[in-house]
């Protein structure tokens, strides 16, 4: 089970574009690239406003960024490809 912290930036700006309407409930964004060995996590959803999430997965050390609109369509989890010392991918 991987550990993550998770701290979202907040740029200050609202929205200037309509969300996609084909995510009314978020995007599961997916940045494993089909890996085998994956660390996985929900995102606070919906976020306030256009920012960013840093992502970092305290087991494997990985950090992603994310970026939000604080909109519908805004990611809710992200799956990464982990990265351990000796995991096999």
């Amino acid at each position: 089970m991987a550990d993550f912290k998770i701290e979202w930036i907040d740029s200050g700006r609202e929205p200037r574009q309509k969300p996609n309407p084909l995510y009314p409930n978020g995007m599961d964004i997916d940045a494993s690239a089909g890996a085998q060995a994956t660390c996985a996590t929900a995102l606070p959803y919906p976020a306030k406003r256009c920012g960013q999430f840093i992502v970092h997965c305290r087991t494997c050390d990985q950090r992603i960024v994310i970026t939000t609109a604080g909109r519908p369509d805004d990611p809710r989890s992200l799956k990464i490809a982990c990265v351990r010392p000796g995991v096999v991918q």
